[in-house]
């Protein structure tokens, strides 16, 4: 029996080369995903998914993983991924909903709603450390995949920079937690806001840090969202042509991941 020949990845191809070695054997839309918010104790979780073109119009200068960019780089960046990308969709699931349903399971939901969201079909997915089932094409998760794979790169920043500029705008709805600066993570400055102030309808009360200062840390993880912090309506969100966005709300529940996890910065540094 014939066994079909190895997928070479070229080293010399950098950032790019897992989707040209796909793209070599056929599988011309490699899409990659991934989300920006898991550490975050506040604000919302945000996945994306991307298609660059082939060839040199999918590389885009300075692309890399969101976290190791500036501000400055990941906003020109941003812009480069939307203005070039064959598609693009961007999912933004509420801190009430991922207190509902858990991180892991919102995680996973939110990557898949992004990747069936695109509006030219992936012929492969690439995603970023956890594979997302319930896709009608092949995939791979890839560890630090926004470090592998362009596509799962411009995932990333897409994600990141959604988050983060809604985390701004959240800063003036709710002053005194400085949402502009640490974005949600867990940060001294925030930590020290957290007790004094309390949290606000934008935490996540099943992280443990703020049920501690909420006063309901006894409650079960799914219980621990007071009703006053409760939305009426899901967040909007607008989103520039030729790309999607939306509110991963509606998907079946699976069991709940463990509470508190990946409360940490992203990258451990900002």
């Amino acid at each position: 029996m014939l066994t079909p020949p190895r997928t070479v990845v070229r080293r010399e191809g950098g950032l790019y080369a897992l989707e040209r070695a796909l793209q070599r054997r056929g599988f011309r839309h490699v899409a990659g995903a991934d989300e920006a918010g898991r550490g975050a104790c506040a604000g919302p979780l945000v996945a994306a998914a991307a298609i660059l073109p082939e060839g040199r119009r999918g590389e885009i200068d300075g692309l890399a993983d969101s976290k190791l960019l500036t501000p400055a780089s990941r906003e020109r960046i941003h812009d480069e991924v939307v203005s070039r990308a064959l598609a693009y969709a961007v999912v933004v699931v509420p801190a009430e909903e991922v207190d509902e349903r858990g991180l892991h399971v919102c995680n996973l939901a939110a990557m898949r709603r992004a990747l069936a969201s695109l509006t030219t079909r992936p012929d492969y997915v690439l995603t970023d450390g956890f594979g997302v089932d319930g896709l009608d094409v092949p995939g791979l998760a890839v560890w630090k995949g926004d470090r592998v794979a362009a596509c799962v790169a411009a995932a990333s920043v897409l994600a990141k920079v959604t988050r983060d500029r809604m985390m701004v705008e959240l800063d003036g709805a709710f002053p005194g937690y400085g949402f502009a600066e640490h974005k949600g993570y867990i940060t001294a400055e925030h930590t020290a806001a957290l007790r004094e102030r309390g949290p606000c309808r934008e935490h996540r009360f099943s992280y443990v840090n703020v049920a501690a200062v909420s006063g309901r840390d006894g409650a079960p993880p799914r219980a621990r969202r007071p009703a006053d912090a409760r939305r009426d309506e899901p967040m909007e969100r607008s989103c520039p042509p030729g790309g999607t966005v939306g509110v991963a709300l509606g998907e079946q529940p699976r069991p709940p991941a463990s509470v508190g996890e990946d409360v940490v910065m992203e990258g451990g540094v900002r």
